[in-house]
């Protein structure tokens, strides 16, 4: 895009902001053709947070809304759900879930970001994973933040398939396919109802 001046970039800054608040600054800096520094320093003029304190934010309004899930059984901040449909997640990783010695994240806590925003998409008062297709397709280390974005795909009954793609910036690092079991117990539970009652008949 042609280079804009200082308040036509930032007017447009805080548009694309409004659009998608998990944007990075090296994602901005990208899109403005300006240094990150300066994208920093047009936050700052603007009163734009930090994408971590953004994310923040959005975890605090969004998670209320989620069924399946509570707050503290997510992995990464839930930032934007629509429950039946699709929603996101933020994981700010750190050395503790790095290899000692490589700075690159363990998998699990990958997968686990990826898995916990599956089933909190799903519409259930409960859910568990039956089946998952998972491919890691890229490092990430450690301080670098995933953004995981899951879709609904398919539903038939009881049973989704939830599209799971998380991203560092613009580089997909995991992909993959969950199959998703709403109110699994339910089933269970009436049948042991009707045994005990017949017991007591």
């Amino acid at each position: 895009m042609a280079r804009l001046n200082r308040v036509e970039r930032q007017r447009k800054l805080a548009e694309a902001l409004r659009e998608d608040p998990l944007q990075t600054d090296e994602d901005l800096a990208q899109r403005f053709g300006v240094s990150v520094p300066t994208i920093r320093l047009d936050r700052l003029h603007l009163g734009i947070p930090e994408l971590r304190l953004r994310s923040e934010g959005l975890a605090r309004l969004s998670v209320v809304h989620t069924r399946t899930l509570k707050r503290q059984d997510m992995i990464g901040d839930l930032v934007d759900l629509v429950i039946g449909q699709s929603g996101r997640s933020l994981l700010t990783t750190d050395e503790s879930m790095a290899f000692a010695g490589s700075g690159v994240v363990q998998s699990h806590f990958i997968f686990a970001q990826a898995d916990s925003l599956a089933l909190a998409v799903v519409d259930g008062d409960s859910a568990v994973t039956g089946l998952a297709n998972a491919k890691f397709k890229h490092v990430v280390e450690a301080g670098q933040q995933i953004v995981a974005g899951a879709e609904v795909i398919r539903r038939r009954g009881n049973r989704w398939v939830v599209l799971v793609i998380s991203r560092v910036g613009e580089i997909t690092v995991f992909r993959g396919k969950f199959v998703v079991l709403t109110d699994p117990f339910d089933g269970h539970r009436h049948a042991e109802r009707d045994r005990k009652e017949g017991a007591l008949s």
